[in-house]
């Protein structure tokens, strides 16, 4: 880490922060490195925190908070080293959690396999038998249900495809429809054709 990071911290943060060392990251389990990341990640949020607020206490005076910076200097080193410290323990959480979900994985494909076996790991493995070859009297499903071939991905299409949609006020006028006639006879009764 840099130098004049490690300098703004006090003694108790400066421990902190050597306790992401390589060698310190090294000898923890999963569990204290979590731990040790919640630690880190509350000290960066109280320094990004008082970087915050006390740049935005000084923004009527500078006009911005970037502009307020220099005078609160301190607060953003602080922020930027346990910043730095945080990106270090959690590359090593996740690097134990990496390992312990394939752990758990190994034992779990291995239960499987044994329970599956009826006997240890070490069980050999039956060999599945042979299916039946297809009778030559049964023709092959062709079709809307037929099983995909490896190049397609669903259904096969029918051979004709539906017609699209027609509108309501299109399908009335058709000849033939029943309701062609029942608008046609409110037409008569409309203009006089027919009376009741």
């Amino acid at each position: 880490m840099n130098a004049s990071l490690l300098a703004v911290l006090n003694d108790g943060e400066r421990l902190l922060v050597a306790q992401t060392g390589r060698a310190e990251l090294a000898a923890l389990d999963e569990d204290a490195a979590i731990d040790l990341e919640a630690r880190i990640r509350r000290a960066r949020n109280k320094y990004v925190g008082q970087y915050r607020r006390n740049a935005s206490a000084r923004v009527a005076e500078h006009g911005a908070r970037g502009a307020a910076r220099p005078e609160n200097q301190r607060a953003a080193m602080k922020a930027e080293a346990f910043e730095e410290a945080l990106a270090r323990v959690s590359r090593r959480v996740a690097a134990l959690a990496r390992q312990a979900a394939a752990e758990l994985r190994a034992e779990r494909l291995a239960a499987a396999r044994a329970a599956r076996h009826g006997g240890g790991p070490e069980a050999p493995r039956p060999v599945p038998a042979a299916r039946p070859p297809r009778s030559p009297a049964s023709p092959p499903v062709t079709g809307r249900y037929a099983r995909p071939g490896p190049r397609s991905s669903g259904p096969v299409p029918s051979p004709r495809a539906p017609a699209g949609r027609r509108s309501a006020t299109a399908d009335e006028h058709l000849p033939g429809n029943r309701r062609s006639g029942f608008i046609s006879g409110i037409a008569a009764l409309a203009t006089g054709a027919i009376t009741i």
